[in-house]
């Protein structure tokens, strides 16, 4: 497939880039970030004009591209005013949707993110482990831009039943490097309790968004993706009890099995994690 691929200079990005060249894709990065060459584009999501000229194509070098892979945002609250996180993030979304419509563009596949889910549970998800069957819950300006983002999705793919959207709530991601810093989360439950204690190696993360462009339908479907473990070597039923006594553990959670539900991307993309960090440390 001809893929453009927005935000692959950033963390995630990169493992995605990687990933769909080495699965034969011909990529595209759109980035404010990266080195002139071949295969990037220095794109500024927030214009839209940008957006479009460059998805339709500049000077016949690109275009007529088969997908778009969203992930070029202010990655996480906190980092810039609030009013600007919404600004960017929100606009840029709006201007790739849209630019691929215009385009005939059939299918997108986009970070969403797990905030959507309640993060930081200081007040406590309606049960454990949290799926994406319950109404999102944001909790800070980022959130809300991701849950406004799920909501134009339904929308367009409302307008138009032959677009297909794939939103992936993706958990804190990490790359070997990060692995090193786990083990001194064991000693304070609350330390990571904000997401359940989840994250998702990059390759990871890759490997659903391979997949999604491969095998996701026509419509809008929101999916968690998570390691299939935890950051924690303490078994999670007992970290979600001391940490959460009142929330009901729906179903037998064996071992340091992940608290954010894979279930959902499992059964519709055939979804697998192959990295733990425990293959590092």
């Amino acid at each position: 497939m001809k893929i453009a691929l927005t935000g692959g200079s950033g963390k995630l990005g990169r493992s995605v880039l990687t990933r769909l060249r080495a699965d034969g894709h011909d990529v595209t990065n759109f980035d404010r970030f990266g080195e002139r060459g071949p295969g990037f584009l220095r794109v500024d999501l927030t214009d839209y004009g940008q957006v479009l000229d460059a998805v339709l194509g500049l000077d016949e070098r690109q275009g007529s591209f088969d997908a778009i892979v969203h992930l070029g945002a202010i990655p996480a609250p906190g980092i810039l005013p609030d009013a600007e996180t919404f600004h960017n993030n929100m606009l840029s979304t709006y201007n790739v949707f849209q630019s691929a419509r215009r385009a005939g563009i059939k299918k997108i596949v986009y970070a969403s993110s797990e905030t959507v889910l309640g993060l930081p549970f200081d007040v406590d998800p309606p049960y454990i482990p949290v799926d994406e069957e319950y109404p999102a819950r944001p909790e800070s300006t980022y959130s809300l831009v991701k849950h406004l983002e799920e909501t134009m999705a339904k929308e367009l793919v409302r307008w138009d039943p032959s677009l297909s959207i794939t939103g992936f709530r993706f958990s804190n991601v990490m790359n070997p490097d990060d692995y090193a810093e786990f083990p001194s989360f064991d000693d304070d439950a609350m330390k990571r309790k904000w997401n359940l204690w989840g994250y998702i190696d990059g390759r990871d993360g890759a490997q659903a968004v391979a997949l999604a462009l491969q095998k996701a339908e026509p419509g809008f479907e929101a999916m968690i993706i998570a390691a299939a473990d935890t950051v924690m070597s303490r078994p999670s039923a007992e970290l979600a009890r001391e940490v959460f006594p009142n929330v009901t553990i729906t179903r037998d959670v064996q071992g340091t099995e992940t608290l954010l539900s894979i279930e959902k991307a499992r059964r519709l993309l055939g979804y697998e994690p192959e990295h733990s960090w425990h293959d590092h440390v």
